[in-house]
């Protein structure tokens, strides 16, 4: 079977990998990098990481609109899958290079498989709920997570495409969490020995708008703990734009973004996160670090039926009192597989 993988932002670096793995060697994979993260610390560094190869061809889209950006990466895909003939077109979640992508193989008949489909927010207005939904009705086949993904499929139609194959971040973390515990001396290098919060704001949303962003600042620099706060490139620009920047680089323990192994490192020692990622929220899950999240939905409900994630919005009380709450959280139960899910999926795609 040949597959060509399509990635382009740090969650898809980190899903991708337990899938490539297990393609190797029985299948052969072209992997297409589209460079919607085009920053080193949220794109080679993961490479480097997570031991993956290096992307065969690499599209250097760049920071746009989500139009541009998405037509610039269907301008730039298609005469590659034209060129590559690949058995199955493979993507990963909700940005703009999965929908792109689905796009790209659809119009050249080829077979497209999404894993981490079924996934809704129920908030139109989020560019990645466009994504996921246009994603999952043009994809032949349909990888999801958890049950509830499936059964949100199968309402929409899709029933015949799905196959519940668990989630592969699960199989990521697993494999992560271990050495990053051995290898990883992020701790040392910034100091950490005591207890923190860790802090990720990136969304639009959040970063985008100034009452927004200023309640999420007011919040965190006022915490009485450390915050440990990696500024994504998008947000220090927002932040400079508002009059912001100053005041979180003297309040908040800034850093750099980190690569994965750091991240996950520091996630699993935090004593609380606070973030509007849905990756984030669902690795704080697996790692059993209570999570704080800067929206008003997820596309992860059981985090937060099982009581390790509180949804707050961008309001400075709610954000403080959630993090002065004590955790009441269940015994983490499996919702999202038993950590096989790359298998699964190979499984399912080579059978057609």
């Amino acid at each position: 079977m040949r597959v060509l993988t399509v990635v382009g932002a740090r969650p898809q670096f980190v899903k991708s990998f337990p899938v490539s793995r297990a393609l190797a060697p029985d299948h052969e994979e072209v992997l297409v990098h589209t460079g919607q993260h085009y920053d080193e610390e949220l794109s080679a560094v993961f490479f480097d990481d997570l031991d993956l190869d290096q992307p065969d061809y690499n599209l250097g889209v760049g920071s746009h609109t989500h139009a541009v950006q998405t037509a610039q990466i269907m301008e730039r895909l298609d005469p590659i899958v034209a060129r590559e003939a690949p058995d199955v077109l493979l993507l990963y979640g909700d940005t703009n290079s999965t929908v792109a992508g689905a796009l790209v193989g659809a119009n050249r008949d080829v077979t497209v498989a999404h894993v981490e489909a079924g996934l809704r927010s129920g908030t139109r207005s989020m560019p990645e709920e466009t994504n996921r939904i246009v994603t999952d009705h043009v994809a032949d086949v349909l990888c999801t997570p958890c049950r509830a993904a499936t059964e949100t499929l199968e309402r929409e139609g899709l029933g015949d495409r799905v196959h519940e194959t668990g989630d592969v971040m699960y199989d990521a973390l697993r494999w992560a969490e271990r050495i990053a515990r051995d290898e990883s001396a992020v701790l040392d290098r910034l100091g950490l020995d005591e207890s923190f919060v860790l802090a990720t704001v990136h969304r639009p949303r959040n970063t985008d708008d100034p009452d927004r962003l200023a309640a999420i600042v007011e919040a965190l620099v006022t915490h009485p703990a450390p915050v440990v706060f990696p500024v994504h490139p998008r947000t220090a620009a927002a932040l400079r734009d508002q009059g912001l920047f100053e005041t979180v680089q003297s309040e908040l323990h800034c850093i750099d973004p980190v690569g994965y192994l750091d991240f996950v490192r520091l996630l699993d020692a935090a004593d609380r996160v606070v973030t509007d990622s849905g990756g984030v929220q669902k690795e704080a899950f697996f790692l059993e670090t209570p999570c704080v999240t800067l929206r008003e939905e997820t596309e992860w409900d059981e985090t937060v039926a099982e009581g390790w994630n509180r949804l707050v919005g961008a309001r400075t009380t709610a954000i403080r009192d959630a993090l002065a709450t004590p955790v009441d959280a269940t015994d983490r139960g499996h919702p999202y597989g038993d950590g096989d899910a790359a298998e699964r999926v190979v499984e399912v795609i080579a059978d057609g």
